[in-house]
């Protein structure tokens, strides 16, 4: 027999599993989360800024880009996306390189070294989060994962600008 409506009825909601509770649950994880990606940052061979990671992450996700897509891509002025390269260029980070069709335009590319830090970072940030991971009990990890699926699931069949059927 199913107790509809009782305990151990999965649709019946607690106090904090609505979506504005859950949403500031996850608020808190994230901030928690970049804290431990700083962190994990911070401790690599070579200590990046923010601006000076997102960067180098941007050029190795589209090898090649000019200086304008990655000021676009970072949500800063040319200005200064031409000085952050600058910099990231003088710590043997990132190269500049003329673009073969166009004479005016150059292309951002990351050094075999700069890739060597990101790897560092990436490295560094997994081994921290597996830590985290591995101090949870497996039915958490389980239940986390099942709902980062479902969030991940929902988040790509909403519209673009991000109105859910819940959200009028």
């Amino acid at each position: 027999m199913t107790d509809l409506g009782g305990p151990g009825d999965p649709r019946v909601r607690r106090p904090g599993d609505g979506p504005e509770a859950v949403a500031s649950q996850i608020a808190d994880a994230v901030e928690s989360l970049t804290a431990l990606w700083s962190v994990a940052a911070q401790d690599a061979s070579l200590r990046l800024s923010l601006h000076q990671l997102r960067a180098l992450r941007t050029v190795q996700a589209a090898p090649g880009l000019n200086l304008t897509a990655l000021a676009d891509g970072l949500d800063i002025g040319l200005p200064t996306a031409s000085r952050l390269c600058d910099r990231l260029a003088a710590a043997g980070l990132l190269e500049r390189a003329p673009h073969p069709d166009t004479r005016r335009e150059v292309q951002l590319w990351l050094t075999p070294h700069g890739q060597n830090v990101l790897c560092d970072i990436a490295d560094r940030r997994a081994q921290a989060l597996t830590a985290a991971l591995a101090a949870m009990q497996p039915a958490e990890r389980a239940a986390l994962s099942r709902g980062l699926r479902a969030f991940l699931t929902a988040r790509a069949t909403m519209p673009p600008d991000g109105d859910g059927p819940g959200d009028r």
